[in-house]
């Protein structure tokens, strides 16, 4: 028949195992309402045999009539359950309590299981005795009864175990009164809510009991006790262990913590001492950071087994870097951070750096232990604390064993298990990662920095243009250090360029764009290119350097590089002490802060122009005239913005930093690094700070030549006559002659009107302009050559020279000593 099951099968709601089969009376009914099975049980309660129902429909055995809507209404029902009238084979009337299981399995036909229990079936059983015995025995809960006045009349076995007292020496006493501790009184409180409201409480409560050596978990279920009037007498107390699943909790938690506060920062000692403090006092009593010497000192140490700290006695050298206690002052330490100790063959330590295993030692008597090996003080710290379990877990990421954690306990009596090592393991190998990033990210950092300080000037040359500070900050963020850098280049004329510049991103790869940048910074000043063209310069570099990073060979576009983080920004200021004319250009960089010699802050209106690495887009000047006294500030916008305050507020504090009184300019970089930028920057900070100076009107002499041949005679009278004034007459032969010869080759190759001009400073600078813009270059002259020696003899006299372009032509110059003796 279709749907039928083998009769062999295990049923999961019968089993070969019962006592007796007959004492249920069961049948199977098919979809269609067919009879496919009958069971000897079904028979008694019917009193047919299988032979003659199997096959019949199961509505010929019902003695009530069941409507059609009434079984569309059962098909859709998992189960249905309630009596029914039936009719027995002698054709009397049979009152059945009936459950039918719509059963739905893959692989049969749905049919219905229909059991009916047999009536009277158990009568021989105990009944009366079966709840008592079920009280008393059960092994999944603690159950206690208490009467009306909150007095404990009963109580199970299992509460008998829990509490490690007997049902008679509870009996008559309060709930409260069984442990002396607060939540058995809030349990207590919480029964006389259930004797007032008659309502059930849940209540969760940790306690530690007599005789157990860690604290335990509860869930409590309070409940009223009725009779049949439904009058209360009493409170009943159903309480289940949860202290496993406490335990596993506090693990997890454990772990989430570990998750979330080791590795805040990337500072090697930091982050093992949040390994500590997470460890103690959720975990262990004391515990114990201990790195490596290679590790400490950034250095990868060699794969595998700890070897870089193996001595020629097979001891380890480790150097403590974090430790935690639950005592004050961590009294159990034998060790500071930052000392160096041995640990010897056959310690815990030692046996878990050889093997690179985790050690656990359990229990130990800390009377008998020897762990005198390495420092004197350590047996002796065992035994005054009681320590009485250890582990030590190796530190090991990515290969690397970087140092050891050690974990103890003292205060609390269990010991550690085999659960506790799989945590400490857990927790260790997280903070190991953590480590390993920060060693790495710190030698990284140094790298950075001391390319950076290579990079960078470590002091300012001196020049009669300006008196200048600066201040360099790097961050100490996740980032990394980043690409800002600055400069102060002396340029022609006693001239001067101030530079600032960032370059977008971090780390060494910054640091190495930075120096590029700034090398091609210094090449183009040495030109004498106007701060415009300079920037034009400096802009297509950025362009070719951000293509040589193009690996693939991909088209590049610069606004998708800019978008993603790359390029630069510069200012560059060129000031004439001369003329006091400050001329400035920049590419996408904070504007420059004057202070006047009266104190009042301006921020100068100059055009921003694009970021370096865009290309295609022009720079712009602009010139100022600056009071002698003056005061510019060049920075990096790691300055005056951050996360934590916008550009508008950094500016205002600048601006306020720089009206503070001060005594000296390395004074004022001080202040303004220590009131203006955040307290932890997110970025670099390039400061550079210079008070004008002027070239007194009676340090410059300037004359008008004619195109005349017979001038250079006048003009070495001229430059004479005016060294006699200086008092310089020491220096007037080589001046002369070097005057003589530039004069001469502007009359010959140049265009007037011819411009001569001495300018005296801690040097003596001779220019000669004209209107042509054709450079001179030097040349060597054949042995017959009547001329051609000019330029090499002044380049051979003059401590420099060179050419720059004007508005209206260009200008040789040379740089000669005052002092015949500095003389090359």
């Amino acid at each position: 028949m279709e749907g039928r099951r083998n009769t062999h099968d295990v049923d999961p709601l019968s089993s070969d195992d019962t006592s007796d089969d007959s004492l249920t009376a069961r049948a199977v009914v098919d979809d269609h309402g067919m009879i496919a099975e009958w069971s000897e049980g079904a028979c008694r309660l019917l009193g047919y045999a299988s032979a003659r129902v199997i096959g019949r429909p199961a509505a010929d055995l019902l003695d009530e009539e069941i409507s059609a809507e009434v079984l569309r209404q059962l098909s859709a029902l998992p189960r249905w359950n309630g009596t029914v009238q039936m009719q027995h084979q002698d054709g009397h009337r049979v009152e059945a309590r009936l459950l039918a299981h719509h059963r739905r399995e893959e692989g049969s036909a749905p049919d219905w299981l229909v059991l009916s229990p047999l009536v009277g079936a158990s009568a021989a059983q105990d009944t009366e005795k079966l709840p008592a015995w079920s009280f008393y025995q059960t092994s999944c809960c603690s159950l206690e009864t208490y009467d009306t006045n909150l007095r404990l009349r009963q109580a199970n076995h299992y509460a008998e175990r829990a509490l490690n007292l007997s049902e008679a020496e509870m009996r008559g006493l309060r709930h409260a009164e069984l442990v002396a501790h607060p939540e058995f009184a809030r349990v207590e409180q919480r029964m006389a809510q259930v004797r007032e409201t008659g309502e059930p409480q849940d209540v969760e409560v940790e306690v530690q009991v007599a005789g157990e050596i860690r604290k335990q978990a509860w869930s409590l279920s309070l409940f009223p006790i009725r009779d049949e009037d439904d009058v209360l007498r009493g409170v009943g107390l159903s309480a289940h262990d949860m202290t496993e699943q406490y335990w596993a909790r506090k693990r997890l938690q454990l772990l989430n913590d570990a998750g979330t506060r080791i590795g805040s920062t990337l500072n090697v000692t930091h982050t093992a001492q949040e390994l500590a403090d997470v460890a103690v006092p959720e975990f262990a009593d004391f515990a114990t950071v201990d790195l490596l010497p290679d590790v400490e000192r950034g250095e990868t140490p060699p794969p595998g087994a700890a070897m870089s700290g193996l001595t020629a006695e097979g001891s380890f050298l480790l150097r403590r870097v974090a430790q935690q206690s639950v005592l004050p002052g961590i009294a159990e330490a034998v060790l500071r951070p930052g000392e160096v100790d041995s640990y010897a063959a056959g310690s815990p330590t030692a046996e878990c750096l050889t093997t690179g295993r985790a050690v656990l030692h359990a229990e130990f008597d800390p009377d008998s232990a020897d762990w005198s090996v390495g420092h004197p003080g350590r047996e002796e710290s065992v035994r005054t604390f009681g320590i009485h379990s250890v582990m030590a877990v190796p530190l090991t990421a990515r290969g690397h064993t970087l140092g050891v954690v050690v974990f103890l306990r003292h205060q609390r009596p269990e010991s550690f298990s085999e659960g506790d090592l799989l945590l400490a393991e857990e927790i260790t190998a997280r903070a190991a990662v953590c480590i390993d990033n920060a060693r790495r990210y710190a030698r990284e950092r140094e790298t950075a920095l001391a390319l950076q300080t290579a990079l960078l000037p470590q002091r300012l040359p001196a020049q009669p243009a300006v008196e200048a500070a600066f201040r360099y900050l790097p961050t100490d963020t996740l980032a990394g250090v980043g690409g800002d850098w600055f400069d102060l280049i002396p340029l022609s004329g006693a001239r001067v360029a101030l530079v600032v510049g960032d370059v977008v991103g971090h780390g060494v790869q910054a640091s190495a764009i930075m120096g590029r940048l700034r090398t091609a910074v210094r090449t183009l000043a040495d030109i004498d290119l106007p701060p415009d063209e300079l920037l034009t310069h400096l802009d297509d570099l950025v362009i070719r350097l951000s293509a040589d990073t193009d690996a693939d060979g991909a088209s590049w576009d610069p606004a998708a590089e800019m978008a993603t983080g790359l390029g630069a920004t510069c200012l560059y200021a060129v000031y004439d002490p001369v003329s006091r004319v400050c001329t400035l250009s920049r590419a996408g960089h904070p504007v420059p802060a004057v202070v006047s010699p009266a104190g009042a802050v301006r921020f100068l209106d100059v055009p921003a122009g694009p970021p370096l690495g865009l290309g295609g887009l022009p720079f712009e000047t602009i010139e100022v005239t600056l009071p002698e006294g003056s005061l510019l500030a060049l920075y990096s916008d790691g300055l005056v913005e951050s996360r934590e305050q916008d550009i508008d507020e950094g500016t205002a504090r600048l601006r306020s930093a720089l009206t503070g009184p001060v005594t000296s300019l390395d004074d004022l970089c001080d202040l303004v690094l220590a009131t203006v930028p955040p307290e932890d920057p997110a970025d670099d900070i390039a400061l550079l700070v210079a008070r004008t100076q002027t070239l007194a009107p009676r340090d410059v002499a300037t004359w008008d030549l004619p195109a005349d041949p017979a001038v250079v005679a006048e003009a070495r009278k001229l430059v004479s006559t005016q060294l006699e004034t200086w008092n310089a007459q020491e220096a007037s032969f080589v001046t002369e002659l070097v005057v003589s010869e530039l004069v001469t080759n502007a009359i010959r190759h140049a265009e007037p009107p011819i411009e001569l001009r001495l300018l005296r400073g801690r040097h003596l600078i001779c220019e000669v302009s004209d209107a042509s813009n054709t450079a001179p270059h030097l040349r060597r002259a054949r042995t017959y050559d009547e001329g051609g020696r000019g330029l090499l003899l002044v380049a051979q006299l003059s401590r420099g020279w060179g050419t720059r372009h004007t508005g209206t032509g260009k200008t040789i110059w040379a740089e000669l000593a005052l002092d015949p003796s500095e003389s090359p």
